[in-house]
């Protein structure tokens, strides 16, 4: 059976079929991942009203593709107070923001409560936000760091007040690829095990692909896949987020970067491979807004939010330091054919724009 029939009868792909799709006609591949979009979601994009807040840029780890982190070529050393993250989380609400992202290097100077105490204190004066905080990596430092199993640090996690959790640090699970641009941060292995925990607490999370350095088709497809089987097994993933490799200030010296042809088709293949997670996020931080407006019309259903502030992508060159208004934002959606729906983190509709 070919690959055109099996879809068409809605049966899997195996690893095989999905490295063929990249063989397919690029329009081709937009109108299968945009009829199974459509199926789900119809016209609606999705985004929501967030902030992100990346609280020190102090790492213990050593990534080569990272601009953010002071170790490397950021010699701008910086760890926010908690008085001047409740600060930010104050002004953000007079925006109305639903969502507050917090998401940082791995400082081995702060200690736990830093991290766990300024959950809480949000939580206490704005308990209607909901805090989508702490990566698989930023888990697993934490367990090293202070001898703690991966339990204990989810069970902290919640009791502090955090409601989600992002799906940064996962890069490609490839172990080869993955010594080479994060040799020492957490194993494809520990995040996968991380994001099953948080699911068997109850908790929801995202998923996220860090593509076009120096990884292959393949290791894309076996990302997707290996999350797609714990997907089946969980069910606790909201949203794939197949993140643009952003190029400057860092170690990798990629020099042929992906075209914008590469990057729409594997959009487009992981909403027709990852058939048990609901959304697909073109996020507009690494992907430029024009390619995530353009993204709808290969299989992505999402556009993440507002943002407000951005650190990390925006060090290695994406133009996303200072967010996008949000009248902008629902403008952009509606230009470009599709519905603006605002959500909450865990993709309730608020309002139809």
């Amino acid at each position: 059976m070919s690959i055109l029939e099996k879809l068409k009868v809605r049966e899997r792909l195996t690893y095989e079929d999905a490295i063929k799709l990249y063989d397919l006609e690029l329009f081709e591949l937009a109108s299968l991942a945009n009829k199974i979009r459509e199926e789900k979601h119809g016209k609606k994009t999705y985004f929501n009203i967030n902030r992100h807040i990346n609280p020190t840029n102090i790492c213990k780890d050593v990534c080569q593709f990272c601009a953010y982190s002071a170790s490397r070529k950021n010699p701008n050393q910086y760890t926010m107070s908690h008085e001047e993250i409740l600060d930010i989380v104050e002004n953000s609400v007079k925006n109305d923001i639903k969502e507050v992202h917090i998401v940082s290097a791995h400082n081995p100077n702060t200690g736990l409560e830093w991290y766990l105490d300024i959950f809480k204190k949000i939580k206490e004066k704005y308990p209607q936000i909901h805090v989508k905080a702490l990566t698989a990596a930023e888990v697993h430092f934490l367990s090293e760091e202070y001898n703690l199993t991966y339990e204990q640090i989810i069970e902290k996690m919640i009791e502090s007040g955090v409601d989600s959790m992002p799906g940064g640090g996962a890069e490609i699970f490839d172990e080869t690829v993955r010594k080479r641009i994060c040799g020492g941060k957490v194993s494809s292995e520990q995040w996968l095990e991380i994001h099953k925990l948080w699911h068997k607490s109850g908790h929801q999370s995202n998923a996220t692909m860090l593509f076009g350095h120096v990884e292959s088709r393949e290791n894309r497809i076996d990302h997707m896949l290996r999350l797609r089987d714990l997907q089946d097994e969980t069910g606790g993933f909201n949203a794939f987020i197949p993140l643009v490799y952003q190029k400057e200030n860092n170690y990798l010296k990629v020099k042929d970067f992906l075209t914008g042809q590469e990057i729409l088709k594997t959009m487009a293949i992981a909403r027709i491979l990852l058939d048990n997670i609901p959304n697909i996020k073109a996020y507009w931080v690494t992907s430029t807004t024009k390619l995530a407006l353009l993204a709808q019309e290969f299989g992505a259903n999402d556009l993440d939010g507002t943002i407000e502030k951005e650190s990390i992508q925006s060090a290695a060159g994406a133009k996303s330091a200072n967010g996008i208004a949000l009248e902008n934002f629902v403008d952009l959606i509606k230009n470009s054919g599709f519905i603006p729906v605002e959500r909450d983190s865990v993709y309730n509709e608020i309002k139809v724009w």
